[in-house]
């Protein structure tokens, strides 16, 4: 196979479609000789932030030495950012390699396995041949029936912000879907979790205590002298003084709060990592699309709000950044999204949305459909016939002081990345798919 055949052969199955539960990866994993017992595990959970703080936790890993692999969903830009080893994607040679040999399994299932079981057996095949000290499983969505769930009990798991997303699934309530990501929570493990409701907080500590896990709330009140850019964030942590974390969004950093008391966990039980190698992982950390500067004049955001929180902290960034600046969003959205919710937190800074349909049959809203869905809210709305055509009428309505965001999904920002870029005469690394992440 060559990569595209690679890439098409992965993608054929939509996991929606499909029973949920772990039989099929623990099958497919099973014949693939468990590759996911190889290596050691820091697994992520959350709604909001579980990307960032994954990100945060592999560089700092990564500068303390380790062998550091990092899974993520979903991808951002390419597919093989779903699997790094020390910052590197996956090349497409290794992804065609592991493809075959687990090809020959796979279709000889009875019940064959989803794309998103295939892509994570395909990271623990990958984190196997790397060799692997330690990897930072995000997990896709919930936790207990996650794919990535199959592993022993993890040296850390840990917890983000808990928000109504994927409620079909794991709500209707908060309770509910805190109990389905305190799944990755395991017999004699560590938690860290980010502080949250005090129904959601009780959920985690209960089924702790339950497992005889120990649990550990991240502390926002060691968090002082914030200095927050939209190209960055300077802050003071106890006991470590100062700290710069490079992720633009005042919400990064409290995920790297929450990663620095995950790596202390770590430190408990015997990993030995520097408050040194901690502020230079945080200090080199790269997580695209979430509140990326990309340029200026005007100021083009990429940003991947998709819920109601998510949309609530991007736009209290940009009110910090920006003081109140009318932004021009581009935004697009899966068509299960609730967008009663999300639209009011960025609405009062609207100058205007510019609607686009996000790259994912089956799943997206339509362009002209969203539009329609906008206008009650009273924002003027634009309606985009392709990525091209969004970026550049948001360009024209921002005006050169202007300012714009993407919001809505994270499906679409590689391809509004590649507009803009086209727009502006720039051929990226990550555009040509390039290895660097971070550090």
């Amino acid at each position: 196979m060559n990569i595209a055949e690679t890439l098409e052969y992965i993608t054929k199955v939509q996991w929606r479609e499909r029973k949920p539960g772990l039989d099929r990866i623990k099958e497919l994993l099973a014949a693939l000789g468990n590759p996911e017992k190889k290596q050691k595990y820091i697994h992520v959970a959350g709604t909001n932030g579980k990307g960032s703080t994954s990100a945060c936790l592999a560089s700092i890993l990564k500068h303390a030495g380790f062998k550091t692999g990092l899974f993520i969903s979903p991808y951002v830009i390419r597919y093989n950012e779903r699997m790094q080893f020390n910052g590197e994607y996956i090349t497409d040679e290794e992804l065609i390699q592991l493809t075959e040999r687990l090809r020959v399994i796979a279709d000889a299932m009875e019940d064959p396995p989803t794309v998103y079981e295939i892509t994570t057996a395909l990271g623990f095949m990958f984190f196997e041949m790397k060799g692997c000290d330690i990897a930072v499983l995000e997990v896709g969505m919930g936790g207990e029936l996650d794919a990535t769930n199959v592993i022993d009990c993890p040296e850390v798991a840990v917890i983000t912000t808990i928000g109504y997303d994927h409620v079909e699934e794991l709500g209707p309530t908060l309770v509910d879907i805190a109990s389905a990501k305190a799944g990755i929570i395991k017999k004699d493990g560590n938690v860290v979790i980010y502080p949250g409701a005090p129904e959601v907080e009780d959920v985690f500590r209960k089924i702790s205590n339950d497992l005889d896990a120990r649990f550990r709330k991240a502390d926002f009140k060691r968090i002082s002298n914030q200095q927050l850019s939209y190209t960055g964030n300077t802050f003071e942590c106890k006991p470590y003084g100062e700290i710069t974390v490079s992720l633009a969004g005042s919400y990064q950093v409290y995920n790297a709060t929450v990663a620095i008391t995950a790596i202390e966990m770590l430190r408990d039980i015997g990993y030995e990592i520097s408050d040194d190698e901690i502020k230079k992982g945080l200090a080199n950390v790269y997580w695209p699309g979430r509140f990326e500067v990309l340029g200026e004049d005007p100021v083009f955001i990429l940003d991947g709000a998709h819920n109601p929180e998510g949309m609530q902290v991007t736009a209290d960034s940009l009110r910090y950044h920006f003081r109140g600046k009318p932004v021009v969003f581009i935004i697009g959205v899966m068509a299960d999204k609730d967008l009663d919710n999300m639209v009011p937190h960025v609405i009062p800074l609207a100058l205007a949305f510019v609607t686009c349909k996000p790259d994912y049959e089956g799943r997206a809203m339509e362009a002209d459909v969203l539009a329609e869905k906008l206008l009650p809210f009273g924002a003027p709305v634009t309606i985009s016939e392709s990525f091209d055509d969004a970026v550049a009428k948001a360009i024209k309505l921002a005006g050169k002081d202007g300012i714009i965001c993407t919001v809505g999904s994270l499906y679409f920002s590689h391809n509004l990345r590649d507009a803009y870029n086209k727009s502006q005469g720039i051929k990226s690394d990550l555009q040509t798919g390039g290895t660097v992440c971070y550090g």
